[in-house]
Order: C-alpha cells, then sequence, then structure tokens
C-alpha cells in the first residue's frame, strides 16, 4: 500500500513485499528459461565432452546419485529421469560404447545387470562437476562472502519450499497405483 504526502510518497511493507514477489517470480522465469535451455551443461559439455550429449549428462547423475543409495539399474535410471525404460537402455548402450559407462553383474543378485561409471566416466563427472562450480563462481565473482552465504541458505531454503510443495501438491502420474 502507497500513501502519498505533500511532499514524498511513503511505501508500507507490504508494498514492498508485492513487488519484491513480483520480482522473484520475473527472475524465476529467466532462470526458468536459461535452465530450460541448459545453459550450464551445454557449456560444461562444450568445454569438458565435446562428443556427450545433454541426456547422457543426466544419465551420469542419475547414476551417481544411485550409487549413494545401492546398485544402479537400467531401471533405476529410467525411474529416476522419468523416461521409458526402453530409451533409458538406449541411452545406456550408447554410454556403454563411448566407455562412459559398464554393465557388470550385481553383487547382491548375480542374475541382475548393474550399470556402473567407467573410470573416464567418473573423470567426467569429477571434471564436469568443476566446471559447473567454475561457472557458478564467475557469476558470484564480484559478490561479498557474505553475499553468497546469504544466497546460498535462501536458495536452498526457497528450493527446499518448492519441493515440500509439489510433494504435498501435485500427483506424479508415474506414481499411480490403480
Amino acid at each position: 500500500m502507497t500513501e502519498t504526502t505533500a511532499t514524498q510518497k511513503i511505501e508500507t511493507p507490504e508494498t514492498r513485499t508485492d513487488d519484491d514477489l513480483l520480482r522473484i517470480g520475473r527472475v524465476m522465469t529467466r532462470m526458468r528459461l536459461m535452465t530450460g535451455r541448459r545453459v550450464i551443461g551445454r557449456l560444461a559439455i562444450q568445454n569438458v565432452a565435446p562428443g556427450l550429449e545433454l541426456t547422457h549428462l543426466d544419465v551420469l547423475d542419475a547414476v551417481r546419485r544411485g550409487e549413494l543409495t545401492g546398485e544402479v539399474t537400467v531401471g533405476v535410471i529410467a525411474e529416476t529421469l522419468r523416461i521409458d525404460p526402453s530409451r533409458a537402455s538406449r541411452i545406456v548402450a550408447e554410454m556403454v560404447t563411448k566407455n562412459v559407462l559398464r554393465r557388470k553383474a550385481s553383487q547382491t543378485d548375480a542374475r541382475r545387470i548393474v550399470v556402473v561409471m567407467t573410470a573416464l566416466g567418473q573423470r567426467l563427472v569429477a571434471e564436469l562437476h568443476a566446471q559447473k562450480q567454475s561457472i557458478v563462481e564467475s557469476v558470484v565473482a564480484d559478490w561479498s562472502p557474505e553475499e553468497i552465504e546469504i544466497f546460498s541458505q535462501l536458495f536452498e531454503k526457497y528450493v527446499d519450499g518448492f519441493e515440500q510443495l509439489f510433494a504435498r501438491n501435485v500427483t506424479d502420474p508415474m506414481e499411480r497405483t490403480d
């Protein structure tokens, strides 16, 4: 709410909050466009692994994350990326031919085949992570350490809020039990 006096315009906290929320919405749109174009991933591929595609980065990330909790199968990759298992299988096959991933027998059930990163795959993940870190560092190069700390905490809190909102309110069609 804005009140006008004879000499000055006074903004109340509600107006500033509304303006700030509108700014967040506008910035989210800009970020979504950049994320949709996968700017960081494209730059990382261009600089580190020109033979890979964005989909390959997604699979590498799915394998990396999956390995933290256990063995990774093509089914786990498909579920993580929310793609058809046959598509996941084709992508994994491409990456096996590029020596980025390999298949091996499961340690817990020799009848199952799991997917693991090769040394090249691990090196690519490390290099891609370093490239991504370098890009983020470039973006915040002129920020103070305090600004970086505050932003990192608030950005994490913001994304956590998004995840919690969608966990409560969005029904994932892939999770249907009917």
